[in-house]
């Protein structure tokens, strides 16, 4: 993709509430009627998500946008599920648009587990290389055909320049909070480093709450709205934003990520901090975004010791 595509404004959000869910599903599966349905604790942005009984999810989108992805979804993560190694969530069932809820939607299998977080993982490195399998199973899926990156997944997969404005906009908020100079020259060199071209499988949005712990080990990987096929570097950012030290080498490692992808991967970690930094009004928020950032801009710094800056 040579051209930078328009982001555009923000997704105008729609409320959905367990009572028109017990409408939709009423109406539609008649057959689950009867099912209690609860709204899911941080159930997430794109979605609103419901508990259908004890072992069923809906998955209703929040916008026309991410609604984009329902299609994408049915089609691909049946398909994706047979060659991963860690359980993902399947849809059962496509619910369609009525006079109250203006979107597809969907029913999946409930996958159990906690979301992941450094005070929960039993063994940073552990978890970090079994990311790491996952990540290079996905990878390795036959992209023929595959979603190319899109505005059904906010140009994941292309090319970083797409977030190039809000970069700059994060730094205008954030002032002299942040080492702005460093900040832009960590951009500058993960724009710099080229892609190879070649197409790989990718999740797109690798965070801690897609991803599920069973007793400290990871579990479940969930939230594939964001995947396509393209540049996989966007899927690298959870090595600054949860991996510890040591965890993100061994992350590395496992992946033979290069130099230039690690650059890419480091610059998707860059961004979505600082839009954390910028738009959080939330103090404990701020302070781990924060902290996030100084090791990102610490590591990146370590690694130009032995090369001319740019």
């Amino acid at each position: 993709m040579t051209d930078v595509p328009d982001l555009g404004p923000l997704p105008q959000r729609i409320a959905v509430d367990a009572e028109q869910v017990r409408r939709l599903v009423a109406d539609q599966f008649p057959h689950l009627a009867d099912l209690p349905i609860e709204p899911v604790a941080n159930g997430g942005w794109d979605n609103w998500t419901f508990h259908l009984g004890s072992d069923m999810l809906v998955r209703l989108p929040s916008a026309a946008e991410y609604a984009l992805a329902v299609d994408k979804e049915h089609r691909w993560l049946p398909i994706l599920a047979d060659r991963l190694p860690l359980p993902i969530p399947i849809p059962v069932a496509r619910g369609k648009p009525d006079a109250g809820y203006p979107h597809p939607w969907s029913i999946y299998r409930w996958l159990d587990g906690e979301p992941a977080s450094l005070d929960r993982i039993a063994d940073p490195v552990r978890f970090a290389i079994d990311l790491a399998e996952f990540l290079a199973a996905l990878q390795a899926v036959d992209t023929a055909d595959g979603p190319q990156p899109g505005f059904h997944n906010w140009f994941r997969g292309a090319t970083l320049r797409t977030y190039d404005k809000e970069v700059e906009r994060a730094l205008a908020e954030l002032g002299d909070r942040v080492d702005a100079e460093l900040v832009r020259e960590t951009w500058a060199r993960a724009l710099d480093a080229r892609w190879d071209g070649v197409d790989r499988w990718f999740h797109g949005d690798v965070a801690q709450g897609n991803l599920l712990l069973a007793d400290g080990q990871l579990a479940a990987v969930i939230d594939f709205g964001s995947c396509g096929v393209g540049d996989p570097a966007c899927d690298l950012a959870i090595a600054w934003t949860l991996l510890t030290a040591e965890g993100r080498q061994a992350f590395r490692t496992r992946l033979s990520v290069d130099d230039a992808t690690w650059a890419r991967g480091r610059g998707w970690a860059l961004w979505k901090t600082l839009a954390t930094c910028s738009y959080t009004f939330d103090a404990a928020e701020f302070a781990c975004a924060h902290r996030i950032l100084a090791e990102i801009l610490s590591e990146y710094a370590a690694s130009t010791v032995t090369r001319p800056r740019p």
